[in-house]
């Protein structure tokens, strides 16, 4: 669906402007498309991303500074996040033994059985490009990596 008919609205500005209000609600849109797949199984997109990150640094530890490094959303409270990741058996938390004042993170086999079980997401996103061909999406990924140099 074009935007102008997403939105109702005729005209923009100048391309610049449709082009950021194109990213905007697109970004919404995936937003929503996702959370449709933790509906009922009381997770968020962000401890999502959390889980996936851990899961890449299995079997080793990680603490809080690398998650927010790695984020998708940088705002997000990584430490509230975790919590609810923790306290859900999904993330076990210890207190480094060299340093007390660093916490190590590491999912759980609970956490791991979880993003199995997700694990299909994967191939429902390749799905949103159906539309698009390799060398659209290989554009796509170049274009939207300039605008953010």
């Amino acid at each position: 669906m074009k935007l102008e008919e997403a939105i109702h609205q005729k005209a923009f500005k100048s391309p610049q402007q449709k082009l950021i209000i194109n990213l905007l609600y697109t970004h919404h849109w995936l937003d929503a498309f996702y959370s449709e797949f933790f509906k009922g199984i009381d997770i968020t997109t962000q401890q999502y991303n959390v889980l996936r990150i851990l899961r890449g640094q299995y079997p080793n530890y990680c603490n809080l500074k690398l998650i927010k490094e790695r984020m998708l959303d940088r705002m997000s409270d990584t430490s509230r996040i975790v919590d609810k990741l923790v306290l859900k058996k999904y993330v076990d938390r210890m207190v480094c033994p060299n340093d007390r004042r660093q916490v190590n993170l590491l999912i759980s086999d609970k956490g791991l059985e979880l993003l199995i079980e997700l694990d299909f997401i994967d191939k429902q996103t390749t799905n949103i490009c159906k539309n698009l061909s390799e060398k659209e999406v290989q554009q796509l990924n170049n274009l939207l990596d300039k605008l953010r140099d």
